[in-house]
Order: C-alpha cells, then structure tokens, then sequence
C-alpha cells in the first residue's frame, strides 16, 4: 500500500507507476513545444468504499480505484486540456501534444525546460491510517449500531438506513516551471436516514457528517450526534406545518444556513465569472456590498474539514482568503489563470473534480465570521418571522445573483419566541440584496460538518460552509405543505 505521503519525495506515491522526473519533463517538453503561457500535468489515484445497511441488511458494498494523468496547456485565455488512464510515457505525450493542439493562440513566452523544485506542503488534515487499511468488518459493525441506536431512540422511528464511505487519493501536480508539489487527500462521510411514523403520517430527517480525517475522527459523540440529530428531524417534522407566505424577517440559524452563502454570494466572487463579467460582483471590488458587521472568508486551511486543501490542484499553496472584510469586497477567488489576468497572487483555489477535469476557480470552506450579538438577542429582535435551521438544496444565478433554496426544518418566530415547528419551506432573493439587508450578526460562528458538494460547469468538489447566526430584514417565504 502507498505511504500517505512523504514531503522530502513527492514522486514516491506514483513511483510504482513509473511517474519520475524524466517522464515528466519529456511530456512538458511536447506541451509546450509551440510556447506556452503555463503547463502542468497532474496525476491522480484513488481508492474509495462504501458500505450500507437498510432493514437490518447490508445492501451496498462497493470498492472502487481510480487511476490517471490530465496535461494542461494555456495560451493567454485558451485551455488545453486532455487526460489518459495510461500513465505511459507514450500515452503521456499523446495528452499533451492533444491538449496543446486544443490551445490555439499566440502565447506570450516558452516555459524554460522543467527543472524540479519541490514545493512545500501544509499538513491540514494529519491521519494516522489510511482508510485503505480498514477492513470491512470494522464498517460493518459501525452502520449496524447506528441504525440500532436509532430504533431504540423511539417506537415512532419506522425505517432506517445508514451508509459510510471513505476513501485515500494522492495527487502530483507538476508544472513547467519546474514545481512539483504532492498531497495525500483522506475522505470520509457518514450518514443515517430515519423515517418516522405516527398514524398515518410518516415524514423522514436524516444527518451526515464528513471530513477529511480517518477512522479515529468518528469518536462516540460523533456516532451519537450523527443518530439523535436525525431522529429528532424525523420526529419534528410529524407535526411541522407551514409558515405563512410572503416577505419577513429570517434569521438563518447558525451551520448549515452558510449554503445560502456559498451559493448566492459565493460563486459570484469566483474570478473566472468576474473575469468575464457574468457576476454582479465584477465591479464592485473595493467597494461595500455589505453591512460592516460582516466578513466573509474562503478557508482552505481549515483543519479536517471536508473543503480543506494543503495545496491546490495547480499546486498553488493555499490560504484562508477574506472575500468580504467589514463589509468590503476584497478578493475574489484566484486560480493563476485568474491571478495572472487580475495581477494578483492565486489564492490557491484552483480545483477539477478529478484528473479527467480542468482547473476552475473554485469555493473551498467559506463562512461568515461571528459577530458579537447573542443569538437569543437576534430572535428576540424579531416580532414575527422564520427561523430557518437545516437547508438543503439551492439554486442560483450567478449574473443577477437570483436565488431559491429549499428549507427542511425551521420554526416560527412570534413575539421573539422560537414557536411551531416548519418543514419544506423555500427561500426566494437575491444574494446581493440579502447581504446588504443583513441587520445583525451572532456570535456564534457554526461550520457545518456535512457532506457538501459544489458543482459548477459539470464538476463536483467538496466543500465546507458555516455561519453565525444572521438576521436579514427581508427574504421571501413560500412553500411547504400540510
């Protein structure tokens, strides 16, 4: 089995592929044969399982490996890109001479013959065993007393499904000016889904927690949050109603609301949009699109967390950027494509779903810093309103910063009082609009530790997001049922 990685050689996690230097240097040699503005080839290998149980039976049980190169070329704002599951020298140079034919243009300069410098790399996310090395039996077991907690949690609780899946991925980014960086990523996700019946009425709540950490990182009050939160959900929602329609105050509650942040705010600030205008924010660098109580980061350097990166997929290093400082608009997120256009420093956000994807500027672990208002003054500062507690999906667009989202469980706010219990109910603005109607921000800073997935321009990464508990004067409300 491979080593989780080994900072003094980052070639030897794909040594046993053949992947040294040399071969390296001769597919750079062909990329950038005809010039180039930048190149890089970047391997990648991954082993991933997942195991589920449902009625008591295990159903689900998969491994799977993946294995492969992509080589880049850019000419001035033109990508070339090709990939090959062949780590051979042949079908190396295959890829680039095909992505350096895709790159059409007159590029600016030639990269100088790839000399090997390696690059340093953080450690954010140390393990101490890969999941490679964790057999089923360890899985197994883990699902089973999940589901079993769930059942003994109450006699309303029906049905029950938990899963894990995990998986080890080393990566190699070599560029043409001679930068060779390597990473050892860890991933894992857990998850318990829980219906409940009461009479004739059966409504479902589940939860998920992910990062990237090993075996150890599911401690028992992990294990137990993971099944009461998702049995609770379930039982709230038996005798959750809808709130009324229309304009009100919404206080987001502190974790999960941050999807609403990533996504209506978030993308907007990707500097590939902003680069070609399409975001409402690509002129509004240094200028106030928020109230001074709000500051808002892109984290890569967030310990454990699922979004947490210790180098990016360009081999840029990474950073906690401030997107939004007290309110002002700072930086957008970088990958050097960006970076060079803007004649700034990439933030190292640079990402691709795997070695068959290009680089896009990408979100990584974004939220709100807290505030220094107690959440039970925000609630109290509301006379009738909508407290939304867990989000799901949500959908935005980017150019005019539209949004819905889709609230599972929230509750009325009356007379500054959390009431009844809400279920389904959507949230329909305008990401601008909602960052400047903010009127309060909690202390209480939550990064929500779910399983999130970003997908932009058919690529999905993980991410982490979070929130303080936010008050906004006005948001619409519709949706539910009875």
């Amino acid at each position: 089995m491979q080593p989780l990685t080994d900072p003094a050689n980052p070639w030897a996690a794909f040594a046993p592929f053949g992947v040294d230097a040399d071969l390296v240097r001769k597919v750079l040699a062909e990329a950038t044969q005809n010039g180039a503005d930048d190149a890089d080839v970047y391997f990648e290998h991954s082993v991933s399982t997942g195991v589920g149980l449902s009625d008591g039976i295990v159903n689900r049980a998969h491994t799977s490996i993946d294995l492969g190169a992509g080589v880049r070329v850019v000419v001035g704002d033109q990508v070339g890109y090709a990939y090959t599951e062949d780590l051979s020298l042949e079908a190396l140079v295959h890829a680039a001479r095909t992505a350096r034919t895709i790159a059409s243009g007159s590029p600016h300069r030639t990269p100088p013959v790839f000399v090997e410098r390696v690059a340093p790399t953080a450690d954010h996310y140390p393990v101490q065993r890969l999941w490679s090395d964790v057999e089923l039996d360890v899985r197994v077991p883990m699902i089973r007393d999940w589901e079993q907690r769930a059942f003994a949690r109450d006699p309303r609780v029906h049905k029950v499904q938990t899963t894990l899946g995990d998986g080890d991925a080393w990566v190699l980014v070599a560029r043409a000016d001679g930068t060779v960086a390597s990473d050892y990523r860890p991933m894992t996700q857990g998850a318990v889904w829980v219906t409940a019946a009461e009479g004739k009425v059966r409504e479902t709540g589940s939860y998920n927690v992910a990062a990237r950490a090993d075996l150890a990182w599911y401690d028992q009050t992990r294990q137990r949050r993971m099944v009461e939160e998702a049995v609770d959900r379930a039982l709230r929602a038996l005798g959750a109603g809808s709130p009324p329609a229309g304009e009100m105050p919404v206080v987001l509650a502190a974790g999960s609301s941050g999807v609403l942040l990533h996504e209506a705010i978030g993308h907007g600030m990707e500097a590939d949009f902003n680069r070609k205008n399409t975001s409402i924010y690509s002129t509004r660098l240094g200028r106030s699109i928020a109230p001074a109580e709000v500051t808002i980061v892109d984290d890569a350097t967030l310990h454990g967390a699922r979004g947490a990166l210790n180098v990016d997929d360009e081999g840029s290093a990474t950073q906690c950027t401030t997107l939004v400082r007290e309110g002002i608009l700072e930086s957008y997120l970088h990958d050097r494509i960006s970076a060079r256009h803007y004649g700034v420093p990439s933030t190292g956000s640079g990402r691709r779903e795997s070695f068959r994807h290009p680089v896009l500027p990408r979100m990584r672990a974004t939220y709100m810093l807290p505030g220094k208002t107690p959440p039970a003054e925000i609630i109290k500062s509301v006379k009738n309103g909508l407290y939304a507690e867990v989000f799901g999906n949500g959908a935005v667009q980017i150019g005019a910063g539209d949004f819905s989202f889709f609230v599972r469980h929230g509750r009325l706010i009356e007379d500054g009082k959390l009431t009844r219990p809400v279920k389904d109910v959507n949230l329909i603005g305008n990401g601008p609009e909602v960052l400047a109607a903010i009127e309060m921000v909690g202390d209480d800073l939550v990064v929500d530790e779910g399983g999130w997935t970003c997908g932009k321009d058919g690529q999905s990464v993980p991410v982490s997001q979070g929130m303080p508990t936010v008050l906004v004067r006005k948001v619409s409300v519709g949706g539910g049922r009875a």
